[in-house]
């Protein structure tokens, strides 16, 4: 039997041998870190020129680059999301407050029910790229009431 078919096949168990080895958990780990989640509140504003106002609240734990807070509303169309601003996010394992404000495209959102996707996403640099890493998303339905 040829050595290089025993070889490879050797080394590609070898390999995920070690890989879960270094996934399972030690029972001397250290305490996990806090949760990373972002929230919105139920209830968002939409101002009289269009202006869409979302809050909520916001964990995570220390990253390697910037890390935002992005929102986008959903109304009627389905599939269709508008982005509502973005904000920087403190990292630090603490609870933050977060406020993001956007415009659609006129007509395209009014006062009543919607769905919002918040985003905690980090920007990290790799060599000459930006690799957007999610550090949590969260899925709310809210009421824009007019403000």
């Amino acid at each position: 039997m040829p050595v290089r078919p025993l070889l490879g096949t050797a080394s590609c168990a070898a390999l995920l041998l070690l890989g879960a080895a270094a996934a399972a958990p030690s029972a001397a780990a250290a305490p996990s870190a806090p949760a990373e989640y972002v929230t919105v509140d139920p209830e968002g504003r939409i101002a009289s020129d269009g202006t869409v106002t979302l809050t909520g609240t916001y964990r995570c734990v220390a990253g390697t680059g910037r890390v935002y807070v992005s929102s986008s509303v959903n109304q009627s169309t389905p599939n269709v999301n508008y982005g509502i601003g973005g904000s920087v996010a403190v990292c630090d394992g603490a609870e933050h407050r977060w406020q993001n404000s956007g415009k659609a495209p006129q007509n395209a959102l009014k006062a009543g029910a919607a769905k919002v996707e918040a985003t905690l996403l980090e920007l990290r640099g790799s060599g000459i790229l930006i690799i957007p890493v999610p550090h949590a998303v969260s899925h709310h339905d809210v009421t824009l009431v007019e403000s």
